[in-house]
């Protein structure tokens, strides 16, 4: 990386001191110029060079938190967490680069590492709401439900208009049973946002867990009206209708899924479900071969690893 473009840059007389400076900087300012507009029509390799190289010249904080950009659109995470580290060590106290780094700490699945930065900022700002959320959201995936409700809450009392933390506490609400509570928190958020398909879909998961099939069918259909192509409201739909015994309603609506998403392995197995408690053991066995097919590491592949040596086993022990 030393000598990129250095013949670009290379001069053939002796140049005094300050000229070297005023030369160095030049060509960190074209280093830096050109990776910022490569980043922003793209070219990432390209970026990610330039802005390597600048930094080679001199520390920049701007540059660095480019090339964390760079890294991060590129998938090299880990390399970006260590440029965010850096940023910190260069400046402890800058609120944006504490949360960028919690940020990428959800991405590379290291919830537990995320509180330390989360109640830094909070140091600085306790009137920030985003804190309190991460933390809470670090805190469910940690199954730590009861903290992640406290941080929630702390998050919505400091920004009560703030959506997203109203769902991830209906979410961690439900998941621990408490779906008349989650409720309340999926229909202020609907308030806030009547445009928002997850919200919709959310408040469908709480009203199936209330028995409201009706309300929760609604529900389903309001987020596919919103988005048609959304996977999760189609199998909840599906899922809906084979829990009403309206099987063959079932069977149909996820022909039609199928037909829509034809690489989606969990309709497979939802229609092979549906078939096999109409008694269609043929139709339930290809359909539940189709889904493990399409995606060899799915839930339904890990049901039957230790269980059945092949297929013609497929439904001693009931499968479905």
């Amino acid at each position: 990386m030393g000598n990129f473009f250095k013949s670009l840059f290379s001069s053939s007389k002796e140049m005094s001191e300050d000229e070297m400076h005023k030369s160095e900087q030049k060509k960190f300012d074209v280093l830096k110029y050109d990776g910022v507009r490569a980043l922003k029509i793209g070219k990432l390799a390209y970026a990610i060079k330039c802005l390597e190289g600048a930094l080679e010249l001199q520390e920049d904080f701007e540059a660095r938190t480019y090339l964390v950009t760079a890294y991060t659109a590129a998938h090299k995470l880990e390399e970006a967490l260590l440029e965010l580290n850096k940023l910190v060590e260069l400046d402890p106290d800058h609120i944006q680069t504490r949360l960028s780094r919690v940020n990428l700490l959800f991405m590379l699945d290291k919830e537990a590492e995320v509180e330390t930065d989360c109640l830094h900022v909070i140091e600085l700002d306790e009137t920030n709401h985003l804190p309190w959320f991460l933390m809470g959201k670090a805190k469910r995936v940690l199954n730590n439900p009861l903290g992640a409700i406290a941080d929630l809450t702390k998050a919505i009392a400091l920004e009560e208009s703030f959506v997203e933390a109203y769902l991830a506490r209906a979410e961690v609400l439900l998941g621990i049973g408490q779906a008349k509570e989650a409720l309340l928190d999926a229909e202020k958020a609907l308030s806030l946002d009547p445009e928002e398909e997850n919200s919709y879909l959310l408040r469908g998961r709480i009203q199936e867990a209330l028995e409201n099939w009706d309300a929760a069918a609604a529900d389903y259909q309001s987020t596919l009206e919103l988005n048609p192509f959304s996977e999760e409201a189609g199998l909840l739909t599906g899922r809906l209708l084979i829990t009403q015994n309206r099987l063959d309603e079932a069977i149909h609506f996820l022909d039609e899924l199928i037909e829509l998403k034809p690489e989606l392995a969990k309709a497979y197995a939802e229609r092979g479900r549906a078939k096999n408690l109409k008694g269609d053991k043929v139709g339930a066995f290809d359909d539940l071969k189709k889904s493990i097919e399409l995606n060899p590491t799915g839930d339904e592949a890990l049901r039957l690893e230790g269980q059945h040596s092949n297929f013609d086993n497929l439904y001693k022990g009931g499968i479905f």
